[in-house]
């Protein structure tokens, strides 16, 4: 059986498809969307909480550049295979360079569901892995712009840093790690505690957003369909490589290689917006959330798993 979790976001997914009138307000939605956040920031940092070392330099050094890595190898394929403008190019290489922090919590879920070993920095991969991928994505848009393009780099670095995932999941991590797992637990354990449920919740709406992005099926863009359900399979490979030369336990290999197999619909969206107003940020939701995030949840995860144990034993 798949995770509980999972089976909520095939309740939104059969509700959106059938369609149902069921529907979460979007200030509910807001709400789940910052305390799943805030608490896997929270998470991360009291597993941090007395275990930082410089050792984690080179392994986060790592994952960033993995994520830089994926727009430079995906923009050619997004032009010449896929035949989107240079715009939308840029944009869905982004999306797919940075990482989704669902897939990241269902992924989350699922090794400690599994009893499986986990270094206690895999939540700063989610902040090292958010930024790098925008911002060669709107370099490469920039580079084949020319002078056509002249947005201030200030603007957006502050756009992005300050975009709220990015704070919450910062600052949960930071408070984390101060008080740990006991000195603040008459708070954190409120977190904590309602995690699978909050995740439930966050994914039943995501399920409905799916369904709503697939409808009608967008046969017409089948060279894009294509792209979304192939991409994360191939990108998940490029992190279980990554995770075992730099010598992660099974358990964040699985979560590294769930986070390159995603795709952002939080982040990346609003710096596209921001960056290339160009692009059609409808192309990248239909792939990224449309697509890319269903198959990582009810099929990826589980998946890379199994490629992983295959692998490394």
């Amino acid at each position: 059986m798949p995770d509980i979790v999972v089976m909520f976001f095939l309740l939104g997914l059969v509700a959106g498809a059938v369609k149902s009138d069921l529907q979460v307000p979007k200030a509910t939605y807001d709400t789940l969307s910052l305390l799943l956040m805030l608490t896997i920031g929270l998470k991360g940092g009291m597993a941090l909480h007395g275990n930082i070392h410089w050792g984690l330099v080179p392994e986060l050094t790592g994952v960033a550049l993995l994520s830089a890595f994926i727009p430079l190898m995906l923009m050619p394929v997004l032009r010449r295979w896929v035949r989107l403008s240079a715009a939308d190019s840029a944009s869905i290489a982004a999306h797919y360079g940075s990482v989704s922090a669902g897939t990241f919590a269902v992924a989350l879920a699922y090794v400690e569901a599994r009893q499986l070993v986990v270094g206690s920095e895999v939540t700063l991969y989610l902040v090292a892995m958010e930024l790098p991928a925008i911002m060669v994505a709107i370099a490469l848009f920039r580079r084949y712009q020319g002078a056509a393009v002249k947005e201030s780099t200030s603007k957006l670095w502050h756009e992005t840093l300050t975009n709220r995932g990015v704070i919450l999941l910062a600052g949960g991590v930071v408070i984390g790690t101060l008080y740990g797992p006991f000195q603040g637990e008459e708070v954190t354990a409120l977190f904590t505690g309602a995690f699978k449920g909050v995740l439930a919740l966050f994914l039943l709406e995501m399920g409905l957003t799916a369904a709503q992005t697939l409808r009608p099926m967008p046969w017409h863009h089948w060279r894009l369909v294509t792209f979304a359900l192939v991409t994360p399979l191939l990108l998940s490979l490029l992190g279980i490589l990554v995770g075992t030369l730099v010598g992660l336990p099974v358990g964040s290999v699985v979560i590294l290689a769930a986070l390159a197999a995603s795709a952002s619909y939080i982040a990346a969206p609003a710096a596209m917006r921001a960056a290339i107003p160009q692009a059609n940020i409808g192309l990248a939701m239909l792939a990224s959330l449309g697509i890319t995030f269903p198959l990582n949840v009810m099929l990826g995860i589980p998946l890379y798993h199994m490629l992983i144990e295959r692998l490394i034993s």
